[in-house]
């Protein structure tokens, strides 16, 4: 029989020769694979970490945005308040110019007294005796009461000529106190657009530098947003769980009418130390002097002052602030008292000047000074919640806080959850580590069955957390409000519960189970 040679030759041991041809091949598949893993979980990182990025930078921008949006808030408020302080501060100037015709009628009165004061020392004397001068001083004191009432009249026409000037100016006042509040609710709403998805007002640029591929901030997390800026603003619609309820309407009110009365400029009442000296000297030097001639006329105790009160009352004015103010008034009263002396009589009266403008309520006085029409062109500091300001009339927002640290005393938290696919799926051209469009390697061993491979994951996701916090330099015990512009924004740790939230309205119903036990763990 023909003698055939072995297909393999035998070492000298006994083993054939090629073996380690297939443990080379063997090798050199398993150490491409190891290359294209490693490539793919480089990718994967870098992948992820840019989206983490994006999603720290997404929740850090829209709190800065909201942030200043608050200040806005802040700084209107401010502009607010000082609308009703130069409200206060008309009505104040106006009182000033009333109360002269207020002092020329007390001066009349105060005449009209020391002529019956004279007619009675007249009495006993006959009519035409030489010695009787009392006869002649009552008359002449009476025909001076008439001067002083003509005079008073030259100052009404005065006052009249300017009313008109006043309402306008008020009027004036309380429409940019309402456009304010437009300007507020136009904030809010443009806030709460871009705080829902992120890409309002160039917002999506962030994503075009940062990476394009992820996905804008789900819906439902944008919501969480929009819900905890809401609910930071004390009588807007609040669905955040454990948050504190609206306060009252006219408890809101209160605050800006304790603001507003609050800040105290000098009045004009406040000018003359007692004696009206802030007046035109022309004016004072006939009232004291130059009406009556001989003797003198002298003013004492003038004060007065300017408010946003209850209603239209000098003692509500002279009182100041007081409990369940709404502030539905602004006013301002002047008052003193003038004595006159002259010849044999003496006579001291009180005068008092005030104008009162209000929607239901409001009044001047002496009315002689008044044109007869009422000051009824100021709304009142409070009559409507921020979102009905859109269509006019007063609102006023506030801070609303919570007792809850945890909760971070209402302090509004802004999150964002995105995602993005980290398997490129090029891998003819770009990604060839993913091996396939599928990026998946299948591969049987005997009866072990079939092994599957993932060379890249199909999506990615990031998470972020960031804070609006309320802080002035150098003093961390202020409260959080909104008259004081010094909102800020910074990233922060979530909570377990916070994350488990965030994540459940974004659909991850894993994640967030995952999150809410991990309680323990710095998120």
């Amino acid at each position: 029989m023909p003698h055939h040679q072995p297909l393999l030759k035998r070492s000298r041991r006994g083993a054939p020769r090629g073996q380690a041809l297939v443990l080379a091949a063997l090798s050199l598949l398993l150490l491409g694979l190891m290359v294209a893993l490693s490539f793919s979980v480089s990718h994967a990182l870098r992948g992820k970490t840019r989206l983490q990025q994006h999603s720290d930078a997404m929740a850090y921008s829209m709190a800065v945005v909201e942030a200043r949006s608050l200040n806005y808030f802040a700084v209107s408020n401010r502009a607010i308040a000082a609308s009703f302080v130069a409200m206060n501060s008309l009505h104040a100037y106006m009182a000033a110019g009333t109360v002269t015709s207020a002092m020329l009628d007390q001066g009349k009165t105060n005449f009209e007294w020391i002529t019956a004061q004279e007619a009675l020392l007249c009495l006993p004397c006959p009519w035409k005796s030489s010695a009787c001068k009392h006869c002649k001083h009552a008359v002449k004191a009476y025909k001076i009461s008439k001067k002083f009432n003509n005079k008073r009249k030259e100052y009404d026409k005065e006052i009249k000529s300017v009313e008109k000037s006043f309402d306008n100016a008020v009027q004036a006042l309380d429409a940019m106190i309402d456009i304010i509040h437009m300007s507020q609710q136009t904030v809010f709403a443009q806030t709460s657009s871009l705080l829902s998805n992120g890409t309002a007002n160039q917002m999506s640029l962030i994503k075009e530098i940062n990476a394009k591929e992820a996905s804008n901030v789900s819906s439902a997390v944008g919501g969480l947003n929009v819900a905890e800026f809401s609910c930071a603003i004390d009588g807007m619609p609040c669905s955040v769980s454990g948050k504190p309820g609206n306060t009252a309407r006219t408890a809101r009110a209160k605050v800006m009418t304790e603001v507003a009365n609050a800040t105290r400029p000098e009045w004009p009442a406040t000018r003359g130390r007692g004696v009206a000296e802030y007046l035109h000297p022309d004016f004072l030097e006939d009232l004291m002097h130059g009406i009556q001639g001989s003797g003198e006329s002298l003013v004492t105790g003038h004060d007065g002052t300017a408010k946003t009160v209850q209603s239209a009352s000098t003692s509500a004015v002279e009182q100041g602030q007081v409990s369940n103010n709404e502030g539905k008034v602004s006013g301002a009263d002047e008052h003193g008292r003038l004595s006159s002396t002259w010849e044999d009589g003496f006579w001291t009266g009180r005068y008092e000047a005030s104008i009162f403008s209000g929607k239901d309520s409001n009044g001047h006085s002496p009315g002689s000074a008044h044109s007869g029409g009422k000051h009824n062109k100021f709304e009142g500091v409070y009559s409507k919640d921020l979102m009905a300001c859109a269509a006019g009339g007063n609102c006023f927002m506030k801070f609303r806080a919570d007792p809850d640290n945890t909760r971070d005393f209402g302090q509004p938290h802004v999150y964002s959850y995105v995602t993005m696919k980290m398997r490129k799926g090029d891998w003819k051209n770009e990604t060839p580590w993913e091996l396939n469009s599928q990026s998946e390697l299948k591969f049987t061993h005997g009866q072990m069955g079939t092994a599957q491979i993932k060379m890249a994951p199909d999506e990615g996701a990031a998470i972020s957390n960031a804070l609006v916090y309320y802080h002035r330099l150098g003093d961390w015990q202020e409260q959080p409000n909104m008259f004081n512009p010094f909102w800020r924004a910074k990233l922060h740790p979530f909570t377990g519960n916070q994350a488990a939230t965030v994540l459940s309205a974004a659909g991850n119903t894993d994640a967030a189970q995952l999150a809410k036990s991990a309680s323990d763990l710095p998120l």
